[in-house]
């Protein structure tokens, strides 16, 4: 069993940055990919983007050239440094790990991902 435990939320103005964290406990962390999703209150949760075990990454088109993931596999732990926050940013952040770390067709619904940590909100004001 996987548990993910993000952190690293909280309120920052537009134009700011956050950096998140996700720490994975359990299973193999370095063999999977893990992703990042996030759910504004009223919306499905989206994807924001995906780091793979060799560490190719990918990002939805909305947060491309903003976002950045990367991992330490060593302390089992993806990042995602968001950079240039955007009012339309906020929501609740979900990590989440694909243990089958497959790459065609790009995985990017929910219900590719194994496990999910519990969220961590982020809030940016105008």
């Amino acid at each position: 069993q996987v548990q993910l435990v993000e952190s690293g939320g909280g309120l920052v103005q537009a134009g700011g940055s956050l950096r998140l964290s996700c720490a994975a406990s359990g299973g193999s962390f370095s063999s999977y990919a893990m992703g990042w999703f996030r759910q504004a209150p009223g919306k499905e949760r989206e994807f924001v983007g995906r780091i793979r075990s060799r560490r190719f990454t990918y990002y939805a088109d909305s947060v491309k050239g903003r976002f950045t993931i990367s991992r330490d596999n060593a302390k089992n732990t993806v990042y995602l440094q968001m950079n240039s926050l955007k009012p339309e940013d906020t929501a609740e952040y979900y990590c989440a790990a694909d243990t089958s770390d497959s790459y065609y067709p790009l995985p990017t619904k929910p219900r590719d991902y194994d496990y999910w940590g519990q969220g961590t909100q982020v809030t940016v004001s105008s």
